[in-house]
């Protein structure tokens, strides 16, 4: 884990620790003497039990076994009724930086502000949410950018309920460690969340980058309308774990407003893909099988290879393709 790694909101980490899980390793969160946040491996020395059970005492994480405690730099500075000095036992420490709202993390030192999403810095409206599906994060990626699967999934929420659709041009390009899809030609969408929220469309992309981050942006004539970016990992072997950040244009306060709606409406929406992620999931452990690669299935196989640390073929050969959409 080399790259930074959005792993909880700054919010979630307060006085009481918190643990999370990435790519099977346990981490415990917790804020130090300065109010910093540290990360260390959940998992205390002695007899391995997990420190996110215990308490934080002058920024410090105190066992709930036995009581050794270990500061941010997951050095060990106590041993209750040990009358010699502290031996130099320690927890492996992971490096924590908070920004934009998240804490992320990251085994090498995080050396500048780790990528949140394209809109950093402009004048707009954000909200974070949290996601926890029981699936891989092939599947899950694949399924924030995936447009064919919301005539069915969100019917009625991003998709009208008419049977009418577009004929929409879609050119698939990519680079060293991402890859994206730009749709053009679907000038309006039926959905309540388009209609609520967007307006005319200019295009759509959808955009999956290392390590884990899927994007989705809505463009109007005027510029952005909405955007959404899921930072994701696998926590198990079985559960993806993802923050994410709603993004819309400030107009002038008016953003606020069309937020409150936003937010709510996607989780009705994200709440449908984690039904339908799980059964997929659990459906291919009873009997396993490589699920088949449709002609409407632009990105999943760069994404494959982004996640196994390859060069997506997008990069190299940018294609078009025309769907009905």
């Amino acid at each position: 884990m080399n790259r930074a790694q959005a792993v909880a909101l700054s919010r979630d980490v307060g006085r009481r620790p918190k643990r999370v899980l990435l790519d099977g390793q346990p981490l415990v969160l917790f804020r130090d003497a300065d109010g910093k946040v540290a990360a260390l491996l959940d998992r205390c020395p002695h007899r391995l039990v997990a420190l996110s059970g215990g308490t934080v005492k002058a920024g410090e994480i105190e066992c709930p076994y036995h009581g050794w405690r270990f500061n941010g730099q997951g050095r060990c500075t106590a041993i209750p009724g040990a009358m010699e000095d502290i031996p130099a036992y320690k927890v492996k420490r992971f490096h924590a930086q908070e920004h934009e709202g998240a804490v992320f993390v990251s085994e090498a030192a995080i050396e500048t502000a780790p990528y949140v999403h394209g809109q950093v810095g402009q004048d707009i409206v954000t909200r974070l949410v949290r996601s926890s599906t029981q699936s891989t994060l092939l599947d899950v990626a694949e399924n924030i950018l995936d447009a064919t699967h919301t005539h069915f999934t969100h019917r009625g929420l991003l998709r009208g309920l008419s049977s009418a659709r577009s004929k929409v041009d879609v050119t698939v390009t990519g680079g060293a460690d991402w890859v994206e899809a730009v749709y053009t030609g679907e000038e309006h969408q039926q959905g309540v969340i388009s209609k609520l929220l967007e307006g005319a469309r200019l295009k759509t992309i959808g955009r999956y980058r290392a390590p884990g981050i899927a994007e989705l942006e809505f463009w109007s004539p005027k510029g952005l309308a909405l955007a959404t970016t899921f930072h994701l990992r696998q926590a198990d072997a079985d559960t993806v774990e993802g923050i994410g950040w709603l993004v819309g244009p400030r107009l002038a306060g008016f953003g606020h407003l069309k937020a409150l709606a936003f937010k709510p409406l996607f989780r009705i929406a994200l709440e449908q893909d984690r039904r339908v992620l799980s059964s997929a999931k659990a459906n291919a452990a009873l009997i396993p099988a490589q699920p088949v690669i449709g002609p409407l299935d632009f990105l999943r196989t760069d994404i494959a290879a982004i996640n196994a640390g390859k060069r997506p073929a997008a990069a190299d050969t940018p294609l078009q393709y025309q769907m009905e959409l």
